[in-house]
C-alpha cells in the first residue's frame, strides 16, 4: 500500500515536470514569433541544465547530504512530511559522540594536524550547555547589543572594552548592552584555574556567557551558532547586533549615528562590515588559515571579516534558523557568510570597517578615528586612550 503511494507521488512528480517543460517549449515558440517568422520552434543547441558532478572534498559531501534532508521533494518521495524527516534523522546530524565513520571517509584523516580531527571527530556537534548565562541582560529591548568573543583569560581586554566603547548605557529610547563569548580552555593550553576569578567577574559585571565546549581557533564557528541561538532564546527583540573580536577598538558613537539614519527597508536585512570577495581556501599549511583540498573544494561566497560586523537582530533570527542547514566550518567569518547565501542576502562593504588597520602614520592621529567603526587591531590601553580622547570636548578634527 505505502508503495503504491510513494508510485503515485511519484508519477505526480513527473506529470508535473513534463508540464512545465511543455510550458517552457510554448513561452520559448511564442517568444520566438517576432523574430521567426516561420514560427518554427527554436531549440536550444546546447544543454540548459547543468550536469551534476559528485564532490569529492569531505566537507562539500556532507553539506550535501544536509542539503537532501531538508530538500521538501525528497521528504515526499519518501512518503514523509519534512519535520518527520528531520526528525527521524536528528540524532544523527546533532549527535556529539565521536565520529566513527570520519577515518574512512576523509581519505588523509591521519596525516591532518590535530586540529582538523578533533574538529571533525565532533562536527555535528551543537548541544553544548550555558555554564554562565545572562536571562535577563534584554529585559529592556535592546536598540544595540555588543557581543564581543573573548578567551576566559583576557580579563584586561574585557576590563579595558567596558571602560571604554563598551560601556552599557541606556539614554531616553536607545539602550546598549553588552555580553562577552567564552567557551572551556582546554586542558593542553595549560592554564591556571581560572575559575574563581571569572565567577567573581561575572557576578561583578554580569556580562559574561559560557558554554562547555573547547575555545579552539575552530570551534569560533561553534560561538557563532551558539550565540545566535542565544539570541532566538534570550534577545529575540534587540534591533541591531554588533559582533566582534576583544581587540578591536569600536567607535560606538558613530555606529549609533549610522543606525538612526538607516531606513526600516535597509535596517531589515543589514549586515555590514569590511567584505570579502572572489576569495578561497589558503592551501598554504603554513597559514593559520589553512584548508587542504580534501576538506573543501570550490570558492568562498563573499564574507565579512571576523574582526567585527554589524547587522540587524531580524537578520539575526533568521540567521541562526538557516544555521541547521549549513555544516559547521572551520573558518567562522566564512561560515556566516555561507549562511547568508543560503538566504539570499550577501554582507555590504563599509569603508568604516578596518579590520586591517590604517596606515601607520595615521594611528596616533585621533581625527583618523572619528569617521571610523572599527579598527583591528589595539591592545587595552590604546583603546581606553583613544576612547578618552575621542570624548575630549574641544577636539576638533
Amino acid at each position: 500500500m505505502i508503495v503504491g503511494r510513494r508510485r503515485l507521488k511519484l508519477l505526480g512528480i513527473l506529470m508535473m515536470v513534463n508540464f512545465f517543460i511543455y510550458v517552457i517549449v510554448e513561452v520559448s515558440k511564442n517568444s520566438g514569433q517576432d523574430k521567426n517568422s516561420k514560427r518554427q520552434v527554436i531549440l536550444p543547441t546546447s544543454r540548459f541544465w547543468r550536469k551534476y558532478i559528485p564532490h569529492k572534498a569531505y566537507w562539500n559531501k556532507q553539506q550535501q547530504k544536509l542539503e537532501d534532508l531538508y530538500n521538501p521533494i525528497f521528504a515526499l518521495l519518501f512518503n514523509m512530511t519534512l519535520e518527520e524527516r528531520l526528525s527521524s534523522n536528528n540524532s544523527f546530524w546533532n549527535s556529539c559522540d565521536p565520529d566513527p565513520s570520519i577515518s574512512s571517509d576523509l581519505k588523509d584523516f591521519e596525516d591532518l594536524p590535530d586540529r582538523f580531527k578533533d574538529f571533525f571527530h565532533y562536527l555535528r556537534c551543537r548541544n553544548y550547555s550555558l555554564l554562565v548565562d545572562q536571562p535577563h541582560k534584554c529585559k529592556h529591548k535592546p536598540f544595540l547589543l555588543l557581543a564581543i568573543k573573548s578567551l576566559i583569560s583576557h580579563f584586561d581586554r574585557r576590563q579595558a572594552i567596558r571602560e571604554s566603547w563598551g560601556k552599557e548605557i541606556k539614554l531616553g529610547d536607545i539602550t546598549i548592552v553588552r555580553v562577552f563569548l567564552l567557551g572551556q580552555i582546554p586542558p593542553e593550553d595549560h592554564y591556571p584555574n581560572l575559575s574563581d576569578m571569572l565567577k567573581f567577574e561575572s557576578e561583578t559585571h554580569q556580562d559574561i556567557l559560557l558554554w562547555n565546549y573547547r575555545d579552539t581557533f575552530f570551534n569560533l564557528t561553534l560561538k557563532e551558532v551558539l550565540f545566535l541561538k542565544w539570541v532566538s532564546n534570550t534577545c529575540p527583540d534587540a534591533q541591531f547586533i554588533f559582533k566582534g573580536d576583544d581587540d578591536v577598538f569600536v567607535n560606538t558613537h558613530q555606529i549609533l549615528d549610522y543606525l538612526k539614519s538607516l531606513t526600516k527597508e535597509k535596517a531589515k536585512d543589514l549586515f555590514i562590515g569590511d567584505v570579502i570577495r572572489d576569495a578561497g581556501p589558503h592551501r598554504d599549511t603554513n597559514v593559520k588559515y589553512y584548508i587542504p583540498h580534501s576538506i573543501y573544494e570550490g570558492s568562498y561566497p563573499p564574507y565579512a571579516g571576523g574582526g567585527g560586523f554589524l547587522y540587524s537582530g531580524d537578520l539575526a533570527l533568521r540567521l541562526a534558523n538557516i544555521s541547521d542547514q549549513v555544516l559547521l566550518y572551520p573558518i567562522d567569518d566564512v561560515y556566516i557568510g555561507m549562511c547568508l547565501q543560503r538566504l539570499g542576502l550577501s554582507p555590504e562593504k563599509h569603508k568604516g570597517f578596518k579590520t586591517f588597520d590604517i596606515e601607520e602614520k595615521q594611528r596616533d592621529n585621533i581625527c583618523s578615528y572619528t569617521n571610523l567603526m572599527l579598527v583591528h587591531n589595539r591592545n587595552p590601553q590604546e583603546m581606553i586612550k583613544i576612547w578618552t580622547n575621542l570624548q575630549d570636548p574641544h577636539l576638533s578634527c
